[in-house]
């Protein structure tokens, strides 16, 4: 879960618009194709990107609009060492084959899509993995590795198996675990289910 949370935010990080992550001043308002002050002032590169990014401005509906000014708001809320780590994140996120792209904007997507509890919930089990030991991270990496590798069929019988098993009471867990045990060779309980 920690990875995914991880993933999201780079996620959310990597989609500024490239423009906002050399933190531009805010776009001028303008009336439409009115002319711009200023530009003359400008190498020719930097007049060639701002001539660039008003067409994008002026292209934009009213709903991107102000998403692109509460984005540049964000920005300029970031310290220089929030900003360093985007900057990063985005070139990390720009090396990314399609795919892996793909998925990572699939899963920002839902992020957004969650309602604020659910996220402040995911918030909160993120930190407590931050606050884990290593091996204990990497423990939990592995597994997640492991389950993704699953197929859907084996995720949903996976997803079924584990809603059944955090319904159930510690007398039940241990009447399965004892089920299992008997089941086993060795009569030991997968390493899944020993108690911790």
């Amino acid at each position: 879960m920690g990875l995914l949370i991880a993933l999201v935010l780079a996620g959310v990080l990597a989609v500024a618009p490239p423009a906002a992550a050399q933190a531009p001043p805010p776009p001028p308002v303008l009336a439409p194709g009115g002319p711009i002050q200023g530009l003359e002032r400008l190498s020719p590169e930097e007049r060639a990107l701002a001539e660039r990014n008003l067409e994008r401005w002026r292209s934009m509906t009213p709903e991107q609009r102000q998403r692109a000014l509460d984005n540049y708001r964000h920005w300029r809320s970031l310290s220089p060492e929030e900003r360093r780590s985007a900057r990063e994140n985005i070139q990390r996120f720009r090396r990314m084959a399609p795919d892996e792209r793909a998925r990572i904007m699939q899963d920002f997507q839902r992020w957004s899509d969650l309602p604020d509890e659910r996220k402040r919930e995911l918030e909160r089990a993120y930190e407590r993995y931050r606050q884990l030991p290593p091996e204990r991270q990497k423990q939990i990496q592995q597994r997640w590795e492991r389950y993704r590798s699953l197929t859907p069929e084996q995720r949903e019988r996976f997803d079924k198996n584990l809603e059944r098993w955090r319904s159930m009471t510690p007398e039940q867990r241990q009447q399965a675990r004892e089920q299992l045990r008997q089941r086993r060779p060795g009569g030991a309980a997968p390493r899944e289910l020993r108690p911790r």
